[in-house]
């Protein structure tokens, strides 16, 4: 009788540190987050996307609207389009800056939406004609060192 018991509790601690890795890789996955619901495309050109991957955050005021749905190069203009799953119940105007920003010094990539004035609003289908490349870490190293050559001189 011993034997099945110890059995038992051994089986539910194996069950529950299951349960928390599954929570775990959700929470990683920034998965957990975002319900379901109804959506509408948008999407925007960027020239570097730096780290961005599809399924990344869409953020307007720190809250999670949207996700990336996918990142294509356009041939015509040799940028990065992005399209963006944003929920119904958000609204953005015509005017609205798409940034690609990132969460802590070296933390993942995502969108950030700075809201405009207009009068009008995005529609589905619509495009951002507002934005900001990601700052490529690389490339503001080289430029602090080439500025520092020039003024050397």
């Amino acid at each position: 009788m011993e034997r099945t018991t110890l059995d038992l509790w051994v089986g539910a601690f194996v069950v529950a540190g299951l349960a928390a890795l599954v929570v775990l890789a959700l929470k990683v996955g920034n998965l957990s987050t975002y319900n379901v619901s109804e959506t509408y495309q948008l999407q925007a050109h960027f020239t570097n996307v730096g780290g961005l991957k599809p399924n990344a955050s869409v953020r307007s005021a720190g809250v999670l609207v949207g996700r990336v749905t996918s990142i294509v190069l356009d041939t015509e203009l040799y940028q990065a389009k992005v399209t963006m799953s944003i929920d119904k119940r958000y609204q953005f105007p015509k005017d609205t800056f798409a940034n690609i920003l990132t969460s802590g010094l070296l933390g993942e990539q995502y969108i950030g939406l700075m809201a405009g004035a207009d009068e009008q609003m995005l529609k589905g289908g619509e495009e951002f004609k507002k934005t900001q490349s990601a700052m490529v870490l690389e490339e503001l190293i080289g430029k602090f060192l080439f500025s520092k050559a020039d003024s050397a001189k």
